[in-house]
């Protein structure tokens, strides 16, 4: 069946108000939207509800025609006028969290990306595990399996019979790609700052984007570390190829083709869903669990905030809170959050007086060590004083006075 007939054969069994999960980061299933930008009125009445990142997922689901809806956990840009028209809602939990949520939430009805079917009938959840999981252990819920031939099955992701499947139908698009991209010198200042604190064994964990990169880039040709992280990018290559002894366990890869190549037949990397790579016990248990994450902005108390801009939400929880609970309960584990240390060209400093009581992902006693290009603030066990002079150190040396100024003018009214 084609992806529109299958689709709307989809949409015939469910309810007129129906609640309809789709994936995120690389088991975006972009060739259905463009089905239902064909379609609009098969949009209608549909809440999408889903995991959708922002910097990777371009599409509105709430967009697609005035009568639907989504929840999601994150604001990414392209959800923004949805959002402001009250038609995307926005969850606020941590992505361990979410779990759950997509585990109870009512649904009534799934689509998943997958690969073609093995000649044992099975198909795999592909480089973007992460939910799926959720979805097929919920007997209750129908599924729509679309079959990319583009999706690789690599040798460790889970497998799925096509059974379980109510409706399945194939796509050829293209995945979801997205290539590393030039960066700021000050990045490798900042990731030259995080490899010194990288102990030989760790296990890294790495956010998405900028970060990542220059941390994998930097670590290029090291050996003896592992990584589990919740996502991985092109850069893992170079550390696959230097390491034969690298193991790998995520829960998504999102990158460019070369990376989906490389993943279709490496024994090295284990997908898993987010009830393990976001497990903050399972974390805990790993020796020397190191995590390396970013924030927009941090307050002299520690405070990190990852979610707004100028009090606009851009984005979400995610599982930075996550990562770094289980990096302070591993032995040995370090908890890294690292910034630029300013932003509009150097006129605004990223390490603030005191984040807006709305713009509080991490708390402050969650925060274990900060990084920018100027350095590194160890904050664990550090007093009031200490920790906010310790994060001034690392402030552009142009703000330095202001922030010394605003930190002695809020100490005098604590």
């Amino acid at each position: 069946m084609s992806l529109n007939a299958a689709l709307s054969a989809f949409r015939a069994r469910l309810p007129k108000r129906a609640r309809l999960f789709t994936g995120g980061c690389s088991g975006e299933p972009l060739g259905l939207a463009e089905a239902f930008r064909a379609a609009p009125e098969l949009a209608d009445g549909v809440t999408f509800v889903g995991q959708w990142v922002p910097g990777i997922n371009q599409t509105d689901w709430a967009g697609l025609h005035p009568g639907a809806e989504a929840e999601t956990t994150f604001l990414a840009p392209v959800l923004r006028a949805s959002f402001e028209h009250g038609r995307t809602r926005i969850l606020p939990m941590t992505y361990f969290q979410s779990w759950d949520w997509i585990g109870q939430t009512p649904l009534d009805g799934g689509i998943l990306l997958v690969s073609p079917p093995d000649t044992d009938g099975n198909v795999t959840l592909g480089v973007s595990v992460d939910f799926g999981p959720a979805l097929v252990a919920r007997a209750d819920v129908p599924l729509l399996a679309v079959i990319n031939p583009n999706m690789p099955a690599p040798p460790h992701t889970p497998r799925v019979p096509l059974s379980r499947f109510a409706q399945v139908t194939e796509d050829t698009s293209a995945l979801l790609s997205v290539a590393p991209a030039p960066l700021a010198p000050a990045f490798a200042d900042i990731a030259r700052h995080i490899c010194a604190l990288v102990p030989d064994g760790a296990a890294l964990q790495f956010g998405i984007g900028n970060v990542q990169q220059a941390v994998l880039t930097e670590l290029a040709g090291r050996k003896g570390l592992s990584i589990w992280s919740g996502i991985i990018s092109d850069p893992v290559i170079g550390m696959l190829d230097a390491d034969p002894a690298l193991k790998v366990t995520t829960g998504v890869a999102v990158g460019t083709e070369a990376l989906y190549r490389r993943l279709a037949a490496e024994p090295r990397v284990r997908f898993e869903p987010v009830i393990v790579t976001h497990n903050i016990l399972r974390l805990a248990a790993i020796e020397k669990f190191t995590a390396i994450n970013s924030a927009l902005e941090v307050d002299l108390f520690g405070q990190a905030n990852s979610e707004f801009i100028r009090g606009r939400q851009v984005s979400g929880t995610g599982g930075l809170t996550d990562f770094l609970r289980g990096a302070c309960a591993s032995h040995g584990g370090t908890g890294i959050t690292a910034l630029l240390s300013t932003a509009g060209g150097g006129a605004l400093s990223r390490i603030v007086p005191r984040l807006a009581p709305n713009a509080v992902t991490v708390s402050r006693a969650d925060m274990e060590v900060v990084i920018t290009e100027h350095g590194i603030a160890r904050l664990r066990g550090l007093d009031l004083d200490a920790r906010a002079n310790a994060l001034i150190a690392i402030a552009a040396p142009a703000h330095q006075a202001a922030l010394a100024n605003a930190w002695d003018e809020m100490r005098r009214g604590m």
